[in-house]
């Protein structure tokens, strides 16, 4: 169905589960501007706990709708947190959603970062659910992975490598966070707003919900597009051995800005 997710493993739902922090995305919703009593839809809602967030913000009058491709973890978010005021659909992003409805609020978090080529198309197909005067956010990673101080040579280039390589064979976009603004406009999209913050932001000692997250994105990402890790006569048993050493290092320091934009859909 659709693009196939380049993040696929057996720990994904566990990682979208742990690396979910509960106060920075109520602090996003609520900037965005969600309320009590909407219709809300969250776009690539992954195990269900983001939108089990955002139903928390809308009750006791609202209703929240977790959109997602994965067959697995519709299934794992529905078992999880299904309810009367909250239920989760498959679908493609690439095809229409209207059977659904239309909503209050939209919220893409965290999505087009997979969809290179198609993302204008992407948020051009979910605008249509959005309510006339209701409120379209999107939020996503600018120079994604790609911010280390202290870094060795050879493993920046490879990770350089390797995100060059998942945009040219994966339709990864590491930098979709600067274009967010230019999707609202390119629609019409009235009383756009910006706000950009740090994310990834890792210093000192490594949480084990960092180290767990970043130990799945170079397991998984590389194998995707069949990366052969040239700089490193040990192939990837090297290069993992050099990155747990430059990511337990409490002097490292790495971060990705996190862009977040919302708009208002005009009347027809």
């Amino acid at each position: 169905m659709g693009n196939e997710y380049l993040m696929e493993n057996d720990d994904e739902t566990l990682r979208l589960e742990l690396k979910t922090d509960g106060a920075t995305l109520r602090r996003q919703a609520l900037w965005a501007g969600i309320e009590d009593g909407m219709r809300v839809a969250d776009i690539g809602c992954g195990c269900g706990v983001t939108t089990s967030m955002l139903h928390d913000l809308v009750r006791p009058g609202g209703r929240a709708v977790g959109i997602d491709a994965s067959e697995h973890r519709i299934a794992y978010a529905g078992d999880r947190y299904a309810g009367e005021t909250i239920d989760f659909h498959r679908r493609d992003l690439l095809k229409p959603l209207n059977d659904l409805g239309t909503f209050d609020f939209v919220w893409v978090r965290f999505v087009l970062e997979y969809f290179l080529a198609e993302g204008p198309a992407v948020v051009e197909n979910i605008s249509r659910i959005v309510k006339p005067g209701g409120t379209l956010c999107l939020i996503d990673l600018d120079h994604n992975c790609l911010n280390h101080y202290g870094i060795p040579s050879r493993l920046e280039k490879t990770l350089f490598d390797i995100v060059t390589g998942l945009q040219e064979k994966a339709d990864f976009d590491p930098y979709v966070g600067r274009k967010l603004y230019s999707f609202l406009f390119d629609l019409g999209y009235l009383d756009i707003d910006v706000e950009v913050a740090a994310h990834h932001l890792i210093f000192g000692e490594l949480r084990e919900a960092d180290s767990f997250n970043w130990l799945k994105k170079v397991e998984t990402a590389p194998r995707k597009i069949g990366y052969r890790f040239p700089e490193y006569p040990g192939g990837y048993e090297e290069f993992l051995e050099e990155f747990h050493g430059f990511f337990n290092d409490p002097r490292r320091f790495t971060y990705s800005p996190i862009i977040s934009c919302r708009g208002r859909k005009p009347a027809p």
